[in-house]
């Protein structure tokens, strides 16, 4: 296993080259990281949950291309069946890394079903929300040419991938939502205190841009 885990480090690294800065390597190590963290505090499969987080993005050179159209999640299971196929002989094992690929997204239609699929979901999340989730969405509203913010805009009828797709907008939409929706008990822990966090400094980029402070 040892062998294959270095072998998805390399490809998933060369996939990540193809990326906007927002999922970029750094995100995927940050995932791992986590992944690893909430993956011993409930008793997960490691090396299993090791290879998803380092495959669970190689897919997002495609949904950034396509400005949304395509599901990097299901890209990326797609990629990493065909990296995996042969390289891990257990159908159990490599169904369920596929698994947790393809489920990791906050907008995908598969729900995690494994425990191992529900913490690189919370994991994933975790690196949304938060200090570095404040500073990713203002780096990727940046990507796609957003503006800083828009207080006029009506958030609900704006569209991802514009100009009005603010940090802002990203909070507002998703990013606050994010705790609730975590699956594993130490994912909310983490999560609670990111939130409050994240909710704080949102308040005040309000208060400021109406110039209140």
């Amino acid at each position: 296993m040892k062998t294959v885990i270095e072998e998805a480090r390399v490809f998933s690294k060369s996939c990540a080259d193809g990326s906007r800065g927002s999922h970029d390597w750094g995100h995927t190590q940050r995932v791992l990281a986590l992944c690893l963290r909430i993956g011993s505090a409930e008793g997960a499969d490691l090396d299993v949950l090791t290879l998803a987080a380092l495959l669970h993005d190689i897919g997002r050179s495609a949904e950034d291309s396509s400005k949304g159209l395509v599901c990097h999640a299901a890209k990326g299971a797609e990629m990493a069946w065909g990296f995996l196929e042969g390289r891990i002989r257990r159908a159990e094992i490599l169904e369920n890394i596929i698994h947790c690929i393809r489920t990791h997204r906050y907008r995908g239609g598969d729900a995690p079903e494994t425990l191992e699929a529900r913490v690189l979901f919370d994991a994933d999340k975790l690196d949304a929300i938060g200090a570095v989730g404040i500073g990713r969405a203002f780096q990727f509203a940046g990507e796609v040419g957003a503006t800083l913010h828009n207080p006029f805009a009506e958030l609900e009828k704006t569209e991802p991938y514009s100009r009005e797709d603010t940090a802002y907008r990203e909070y507002h939409l998703k990013l606050s939502r994010i705790r609730e929706r975590m699956l594993t008990v130490e994912g909310r822990r983490l999560a609670d205190e990111r939130h409050a966090f994240m909710e704080a400094f949102f308040n005040r980029f309000l208060d400021e841009v109406a110039g209140g402070k």
